[in-house]
């Protein structure tokens, strides 16, 4: 009796778990674009890729974003309603010959029966530069109407020619309100849930819906996941609490990819917030990275970059200490090195800022390039003991034979001002001798008058 009642619950299980339904997340995609949740920006009443939706009026596009977001939902919209043919195509499934051949079809269709296509690739990425040029030619000529989706950035991944005859759509990361909302709909509504005596409580929700970070099919499979995982209590309901949400959707993979869009983007942030006195920011981006198992020698020749580019003479320790940084971490490596990314992150975070020797030497460069290169002056020219009286190299003064080792002379054929600090940190100090000098050159000038 005990076999047949275990083999009755696994048999149900089974077909709980492995029935015929396409996963929640196929299930609850919408069909119009009422129902699509999130994208306000573009997709709000008046916005521009709403109208042309609407209208059946579509150009080719790019929609952009991170998984989850809505890009293949959009496309399925789009499919539904409009009246063109709508073909699918994959960067990961399908070949070159394979996609040659639907943009052939199309091309014939469009001539003989004046029937318009559209194309709709995922993962357009996925083709290399070489092989997304099969596209142009049939886009360029609107055979085809072409929806590209991608994660990555398109401006990097995509051949310009592209992008040049596409309108781009970056999509968004959903709310937490859109994918609660989204939970909450797939319970109320989806032809298998709603037949269950299932209870949710608002608290697993709300954790699914701020767990998955913005990506709303992550949140429905974590949901159906729950409830098919999930046995029914002594009432026959099955209730899905905060623990269960938990289990159901585990620890959250931190979205990092070590060459492409997050690896950049997340740099950026760590970068911008350490230029922008931000420690607080600065040590999560951080955190982030090392979690995801970024290469911590690449962080300390940031923080290195950072130090004489962002600081500067504001203070010239944040040189030192970010190089040192960098040798601590050759000498100590993870998971100890982390400290000293932290303490050299919040010293340069913290420390005064100017970028005043990073424009000099950029502006200096600029009048190099573009400019007529200046002369040495004959006294700072190096001819050797005979060779500087006979070319006439003399009149170089030594500036430690001068009261405050300092003498005024001409330098450079030029008065122009490169470095010009502004006072914060050690560059008061620079501020006050730079303006003593300049006083000193001025009282010598008004002598020699």
């Amino acid at each position: 009796m005990e076999l047949f009642e275990s083999k009755v619950k696994a048999d149900r299980d089974s077909s709980r778990a492995t029935g015929s339904h396409p996963p929640l997340a196929a299930r609850m995609r919408p069909k119009t674009l009422d129902e699509v949740v999130g994208q306000e920006h573009v997709l709000g009443p008046g916005k521009l890729l709403r109208r042309a939706i609407e209208a059946d009026r579509l150009s080719s596009l790019i929609l952009y974003g991170p998984p989850g977001c809505g890009k293949t939902t959009l496309a399925e919209v789009i499919a539904t309603t409009s009246n063109r043919r709508f073909e699918r195509a994959s960067g990961v499934m399908t070949n070159v010959a394979g996609l040659r051949d639907l943009l052939k079809a199309a091309a014939h269709r469009r001539r003989h029966a004046g029937e318009e296509t559209i194309l709709f690739l995922d993962e357009i990425h996925r083709f290399n530069k070489a092989q997304q040029d099969v596209l142009l030619p049939y886009v360029e000529e609107g055979e085809v109407t072409l929806i590209g989706a991608t994660t990555h950035n398109p401006f990097f991944f995509i051949n310009s020619p592209l992008t040049s005859r596409s309108q781009i759509f970056q999509l968004e990361p959903l709310a937490v309100e859109a994918v609660q909302s989204l939970l909450e709909r797939a319970l109320a509504t989806d032809p298998v849930l709603s037949t269950l005596s299932l209870v949710a409580e608002p608290d697993a929700l709300a954790h699914l819906a701020t767990v998955s970070e913005g990506d709303g099919r992550r949140a429905l499979n974590a949901l159906e996941i729950a409830v098919l995982t999930t046995e029914p209590n002594a009432d026959g309901r099955i209730v899905i609490t905060r623990s269960v949400a938990e289990e159901s959707i585990q620890k959250k993979a931190v979205v990092y990819d070590h060459d492409e869009d997050e690896h950049y983007d997340t740099i950026s942030a760590f970068i911008k917030s350490v230029r922008g006195s931000d420690p607080h920011a600065a040590v999560y981006w951080l955190a982030k990275m090392i979690y995801a198992g970024e290469d911590p020698r690449f962080i300390a020749r940031r923080l290195i970059i950072l130090a004489s580019e962002d600081i500067g003479n504001a203070d010239p320790r944040a040189l030192t200490v970010a190089v040192n940084a960098l040798t601590a971490v050759d000498f100590v490596g993870l998971p100890e090195a982390r400290i000293t990314l932290a303490q050299a992150t919040t010293y340069l975070a913290t420390a005064p800022k100017s970028n005043a020797a990073y424009l000099a030497i950029d502006k200096a460069l600029a009048d190099v390039k573009e400019g007529r290169t200046l002369p040495v002056p004959k006294p700072l020219r190096d001819g050797g003991p005979v060779g500087r009286k006979a070319l006439g190299y003399t009149g170089y003064q030594y500036a430690h034979d001068f009261p405050d080792h300092f003498v005024d002379q001409a330098y450079l054929p030029t008065s122009k001002i490169y470095y010009q600090p502004d006072g914060q940190g050690y560059e008061e100090i620079i501020c006050k001798r730079m303006r003593h000098w300049e006083s000193k050159q001025k009282k010598n000038r008004s002598n020699d008058t």
